[in-house]
Protein backbone atom coordinates (compact mmCIF):
# COMPACT_ATOMS: atom_id res chain seq x y z
CA UNK A 1 0.00 0.00 0.00
CA UNK A 2 1.45 3.44 -0.70
CA UNK A 3 1.85 5.92 1.60
CA UNK A 4 -0.78 8.41 0.29
CA UNK A 5 -3.40 5.46 0.35
CA UNK A 6 -2.26 4.99 4.06
CA UNK A 7 -2.58 8.54 5.53
CA UNK A 8 -5.97 8.82 3.27
CA UNK A 9 -7.51 5.51 5.50
CA UNK A 10 -6.17 7.21 8.59
CA UNK A 11 -7.62 10.60 7.69
CA UNK A 12 -10.86 9.01 6.74
CA UNK A 13 -10.69 7.16 10.05
CA UNK A 14 -10.20 10.47 12.12
CA UNK A 15 -13.28 11.86 10.08
CA UNK A 16 -15.58 8.96 11.45
CA UNK A 17 -14.32 9.18 14.84
CA UNK A 18 -15.05 12.87 15.24
CA UNK A 19 -18.13 12.27 13.60
CA UNK A 20 -19.44 9.34 16.06
CA UNK A 21 -17.66 11.82 19.07
CA UNK A 22 -19.72 15.00 18.06
CA UNK A 23 -23.21 12.67 17.24
CA UNK A 24 -22.63 11.39 20.70
CA UNK A 25 -21.95 14.69 22.82
CA UNK A 26 -25.19 15.74 20.89
CA UNK A 27 -27.02 12.94 22.01
CA UNK A 28 -25.81 13.30 25.57
CA UNK A 29 -26.24 16.87 25.72
CA UNK A 30 -30.02 16.44 24.71
CA UNK A 31 -30.47 13.53 27.09
CA UNK A 32 -29.12 15.82 29.63
CA UNK A 33 -31.55 18.79 28.85
CA UNK A 34 -34.60 16.54 28.14
CA UNK A 35 -33.98 15.16 31.81
CA UNK A 36 -33.05 18.06 33.73
CA UNK A 37 -35.95 20.35 32.20
CA UNK A 38 -38.80 18.02 31.75
CA UNK A 39 -41.98 19.99 30.22
CA UNK A 40 -39.70 22.58 30.22
CA UNK A 41 -37.36 21.20 27.43
CA UNK A 42 -40.38 20.47 25.20
CA UNK A 43 -41.85 24.41 25.50
CA UNK A 44 -38.59 25.68 25.07
CA UNK A 45 -38.22 23.19 21.97
CA UNK A 46 -42.08 24.60 20.76
CA UNK A 47 -40.90 27.97 21.34
CA UNK A 48 -38.34 28.45 19.22
CA UNK A 49 -38.56 25.80 16.53
CA UNK A 50 -35.75 24.21 16.24
CA UNK A 51 -33.52 21.83 19.06
CA UNK A 52 -29.85 23.38 18.41
CA UNK A 53 -31.64 26.92 19.00
CA UNK A 54 -33.73 25.72 22.14
CA UNK A 55 -30.88 23.56 23.84
CA UNK A 56 -28.65 26.80 23.54
CA UNK A 57 -31.68 29.11 25.06
CA UNK A 58 -31.14 26.02 28.01
CA UNK A 59 -27.54 25.98 28.17
CA UNK A 60 -27.97 30.07 28.33
CA UNK A 61 -30.08 29.78 31.24
CA UNK A 62 -27.84 27.17 33.21
CA UNK A 63 -24.82 29.72 32.47
CA UNK A 64 -26.49 32.94 33.69
CA UNK A 65 -27.85 31.50 36.87
CA UNK A 66 -24.69 29.71 37.85
CA UNK A 67 -22.96 33.20 38.25
CA UNK A 68 -26.00 33.60 40.84
CA UNK A 69 -25.49 33.22 44.52
CA UNK A 70 -28.38 31.22 45.35
CA UNK A 71 -28.67 30.04 48.65
CA UNK A 72 -31.29 28.12 51.14
CA UNK A 73 -33.65 30.25 53.59
CA UNK A 74 -32.87 30.41 57.28
CA UNK A 75 -34.73 28.26 59.19
CA UNK A 76 -36.44 31.41 60.52
CA UNK A 77 -37.37 32.92 56.66
CA UNK A 78 -38.41 29.67 56.04
CA UNK A 79 -41.06 29.78 59.23
CA UNK A 80 -42.02 33.11 58.22
CA UNK A 81 -43.00 33.04 54.99
CA UNK A 82 -44.73 29.47 55.94
CA UNK A 83 -47.14 31.66 58.25
CA UNK A 84 -47.59 34.46 56.17
CA UNK A 85 -48.59 32.42 53.59
CA UNK A 86 -51.11 30.92 56.22
CA UNK A 87 -52.54 34.50 56.59
CA UNK A 88 -52.69 34.77 52.62
CA UNK A 89 -54.21 31.33 51.64
CA UNK A 90 -56.55 32.31 54.74
CA UNK A 91 -57.49 35.57 53.55
CA UNK A 92 -58.19 34.32 50.39
CA UNK A 93 -61.99 33.36 51.72
CA UNK A 94 -62.95 37.07 52.26
CA UNK A 95 -60.55 38.40 49.55
CA UNK A 96 -59.57 36.32 46.77
CA UNK A 97 -58.03 39.13 44.57
CA UNK A 98 -55.62 40.34 47.71
CA UNK A 99 -54.76 36.97 48.33
CA UNK A 100 -53.53 36.03 44.79
CA UNK A 101 -51.78 39.60 45.03
CA UNK A 102 -49.98 38.64 47.97
CA UNK A 103 -49.35 35.49 47.19
CA UNK A 104 -47.41 36.15 43.99
CA UNK A 105 -45.80 38.91 46.08
CA UNK A 106 -44.34 36.18 48.33
CA UNK A 107 -43.21 34.27 45.90
CA UNK A 108 -41.13 37.32 44.37
CA UNK A 109 -39.99 37.80 47.72
CA UNK A 110 -38.37 34.32 48.21
CA UNK A 111 -37.31 34.28 44.76
CA UNK A 112 -35.73 37.46 45.83
CA UNK A 113 -34.26 35.73 49.44
CA UNK A 114 -33.13 32.83 47.63
CA UNK A 115 -30.90 34.80 45.10
CA UNK A 116 -32.76 35.26 42.18
CA UNK A 117 -32.76 38.72 40.68
CA UNK A 118 -36.62 40.55 40.32
CA UNK A 119 -35.95 41.04 36.51
CA UNK A 120 -39.07 41.23 34.35
CA UNK A 121 -41.60 38.28 34.51
CA UNK A 122 -40.04 36.26 31.66
CA UNK A 123 -36.42 36.76 32.91
CA UNK A 124 -37.87 35.48 36.44
CA UNK A 125 -39.45 32.05 34.72
CA UNK A 126 -36.04 31.40 32.77
CA UNK A 127 -34.00 31.73 35.55
CA UNK A 128 -36.34 30.22 38.09
CA UNK A 129 -36.87 26.92 35.54
CA UNK A 130 -33.01 26.29 36.23
CA UNK A 131 -33.83 25.08 39.59
CA UNK A 132 -37.12 24.39 39.24
CA UNK A 133 -38.17 23.16 35.85
CA UNK A 134 -41.31 20.83 37.16
CA UNK A 135 -43.12 23.63 38.65
CA UNK A 136 -42.19 26.93 36.43
CA UNK A 137 -45.37 26.10 34.01
CA UNK A 138 -47.10 26.55 37.88
CA UNK A 139 -46.08 29.71 38.01
CA UNK A 140 -46.67 30.57 34.43
CA UNK A 141 -50.24 29.65 34.52
CA UNK A 142 -50.97 31.49 38.22
CA UNK A 143 -49.69 34.54 36.80
CA UNK A 144 -51.69 34.12 33.26
CA UNK A 145 -54.97 33.98 35.60
CA UNK A 146 -53.50 37.18 37.91
CA UNK A 147 -53.11 38.85 34.79
CA UNK A 148 -56.44 38.20 33.22
CA UNK A 149 -57.82 39.05 36.80
CA UNK A 150 -56.60 42.02 36.74
CA UNK A 151 -58.15 42.86 33.53
CA UNK A 152 -62.11 41.98 34.99
CA UNK A 153 -61.99 37.97 33.63
CA UNK A 154 -61.78 35.33 35.82
CA UNK A 155 -64.05 34.15 38.51
CA UNK A 156 -63.15 33.01 42.02
CA UNK A 157 -62.62 29.21 41.10
CA UNK A 158 -60.07 30.51 38.62
CA UNK A 159 -58.28 32.22 41.92
CA UNK A 160 -58.50 29.66 43.48
CA UNK A 161 -55.97 27.46 40.84
CA UNK A 162 -54.26 30.29 40.89
CA UNK A 163 -53.37 30.40 44.26
CA UNK A 164 -52.81 26.19 43.91
CA UNK A 165 -50.25 26.95 41.46
CA UNK A 166 -48.45 29.95 43.00
CA UNK A 167 -48.37 27.16 46.34
CA UNK A 168 -46.41 24.72 43.94
CA UNK A 169 -43.40 27.01 43.25
CA UNK A 170 -43.63 28.70 46.72
CA UNK A 171 -43.13 24.95 48.45
CA UNK A 172 -40.79 24.22 45.81
CA UNK A 173 -38.93 27.68 46.47
CA UNK A 174 -39.42 26.85 50.41
CA UNK A 175 -37.80 23.33 49.65
CA UNK A 176 -40.15 21.83 52.65
CA UNK A 177 -42.05 18.69 53.26
CA UNK A 178 -45.20 20.34 52.60
CA UNK A 179 -44.31 20.09 48.69
CA UNK A 180 -44.84 16.60 49.05
CA UNK A 181 -48.02 17.63 49.87
CA UNK A 182 -49.34 17.62 46.76
CA UNK A 183 -52.66 19.69 44.96
CA UNK A 184 -55.37 17.59 46.42
CA UNK A 185 -54.22 18.92 50.07
CA UNK A 186 -53.54 22.20 48.52
CA UNK A 187 -57.10 22.82 47.20
CA UNK A 188 -58.83 21.17 50.72
CA UNK A 189 -56.69 23.96 52.72
CA UNK A 190 -57.87 26.82 50.17
CA UNK A 191 -61.15 26.02 50.73
CA UNK A 192 -61.27 25.10 54.47
CA UNK A 193 -62.03 21.55 53.63
CA UNK A 194 -65.30 21.76 51.32
CA UNK A 195 -64.91 19.99 48.55
CA UNK A 196 -66.23 21.05 44.87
Amino acid sequence: MELWQIALIVLVAIVVVGAVAWMTTQRNRTEHLTERYGPEYQRTLESTGDKREAERELEAREERVKHYEIKPLSAGQRDRYLAKWRETQAEFVDDPSAAIAEADTLVQDVMGDRGYPMGDFDQRTADISVDHPHVVEEYRAAHVIAERHASGGVETEDLRRAMVHYRALFDDLLETEERQAGEPERERELTGGRTR
